[in-house]
């Protein structure tokens, strides 16, 4: 049996920019926060000053923390020895629409699903926090999707 974990100290970490600032203090208060164009509603794929799609103002929104499995590798052999393996780097789709890039803990890595529900935990390693989606059942989970797509969404 092999529970994914986050990874242990010193790993190499991000070093945050204006741009990503906010993804990063939202993250040292257990808060994780994604972008929305303000006139288009689109989620842009990464933290950019300005919606790839319309040129529209973003803005950092508030996720409840709940997603689901969109996609993902196991990773078995690292080209960096910093990192303890397996893990799981993985793209979940959050509750609000907006897909996000982070790691998988708390299950096995033949639990992998897609469409399985995650839920955000969040790891210190210093100054920096990281996002982390714990794949462990609960009764709180944002229920696993039908079809995982953006259309499939209503926002609520």
């Amino acid at each position: 049996m092999t529970i994914l974990t986050p990874q242990p100290p010193g790993i190499p970490l991000p070093t945050p920019s204006t741009v990503t600032q906010p993804y990063w203090d939202g993250c040292r208060q257990s808060e994780l926060r994604y972008q929305e164009c303000r006139r288009c509603g689109a989620h842009p794929l990464r933290p950019v000053p300005q919606c790839p799609n319309c040129a529209g103002e973003v803005l950092w929104c508030r996720s409840k923390g709940r997603a689901n499995l969109y996609s993902w590798t196991v990773v078995w052999r690292t080209a960096m020895p910093e990192f303890q393996i397996p893990y799981v780097p993985a793209i979940v789709l959050l509750e609000e629409g907006a897909y996000l890039m982070s790691a998988i803990v708390g299950c096995e890595p033949s639990d992998l699903a897609t469409g399985m529900p995650l839920t955000v935990v969040f790891e210190s390693y210093g100054d920096v926090i990281l996002p982390y989606f714990d794949g462990a059942t609960r009764e709180d989970a944002w229920p696993a999707a039908q079809t995982v797509s953006r259309d499939s969404l209503v926002k609520g």
